[in-house]
């Protein structure tokens, strides 16, 4: 099933993101976890692809696995970055192969040995590359992107993004999946402005729990986030304590999709990093919801 398909009816839903593992010895558990996530039946689930494709051999095995054997709508991210068109050619016949018809278009983050690199001599350098070239390759696929509510770390200013992203959409994609953030007011101010741009396909928030206190840090560096007051005092509270930062970072969570639901959004993407005590909590928490 296409995922535009499913965002597109008139259901709530709740997806999850899951990633490959970094090595073949993690590769068991790692696709365990997914499995169980898996069977709690959400409504797709997206798997990510290495960083300078680290572990991206893995993320076809992993996707294939959910959707063959719990029947459960994948969407296979791609990147781009520092790739040659023959390899991007290549894992594009084998997401086809696997068919899946769900594809992630991103640039995807340049490797550090590569940040000094002569990037005119990449065969791409931006997401819209790789989306004309996935909609050459198949004008079936069902192609998603990557939008910021607080602004892509490398643009100049908002207006400038939002220029960059209604390319993106022009070329192809039928749907966004937003960066993390933790204040929805800055999601609704963004899809106004996007609005008002002509970017009139969906957008799925993505929701990041937070369950201890250390990946704070690590969120806010990836995405340049914005903390609000309500949130940093929770973890200055309950960071120290981790099984009350994990359920504290749930209940946040929970309240912020609620609020999405509640304020005419359907879909909500769930990064559960692997955790599928985390996904079952948070789905859990909304079983009446989104029933």
């Amino acid at each position: 099933m296409k995922i535009i398909d499913i965002i597109n009816s008139d259901k709530l839903s709740l997806s999850f993101e899951v990633f490959p593992p970094k090595t073949e010895t993690a590769f068991e558990s790692v696709k365990t976890a997914t499995e169980e996530i898996a069977k709690l039946r959400p409504a797709f689930m997206s798997v990510t692809y290495g960083a300078g494709g680290g572990t991206s051999k893995y993320t076809l095995d992993i996707a294939k696995n959910i959707k063959d054997l719990y029947d459960v709508p994948t969407l296979a991210h791609l990147t781009c970055v520092s790739s040659t068109k023959q390899t991007v050619k290549e894992k594009i016949a084998e997401i086809k192969a696997a068919g899946i018809k769900n594809v992630m278009a991103l640039r995807g983050d340049i490797p550090e040995a590569l940040i000094n690199d002569d990037r005119s001599k990449w065969d791409y350098n931006y997401a819209l590359d790789l989306i004309y070239e996935l909609k050459s390759a198949d004008p079936d696929f069902c192609i998603g992107g990557a939008c910021y509510p607080e602004i892509h770390p490398e643009s100049p200013n908002q207006k400038e993004d939002i220029k960059r992203l209604k390319e993106k959409v022009d070329a192809g994609c039928d749907f966004l999946t937003t960066q993390m953030f933790f204040d929805n007011n800055l999601l609704y101010n963004f899809l106004y402005k996007i609005r008002e741009a002509g970017i009139t396909v969906p957008v799925i928030p993505g929701i990041m729990p937070i369950t201890n206190g250390n990946q704070v840090e690590r969120a806010m560096k990836l995405s340049g986030s914005f903390m609000p007051q309500r949130f940093k005092s929770l973890v200055d509270k309950f960071g120290d304590n981790p099984l009350a930062m994990k359920q504290a970072g749930i209940a946040y969570a929970t309240d912020q999709i609620i609020d999405l639901y509640a304020n005419g959004i359907k879909n909500v993407h769930v990064y559960s990093m692997n955790k599928p005590d985390v996904a079952m909590l948070i789905q859990n928490n909304l079983s009446y919801i989104i029933k």
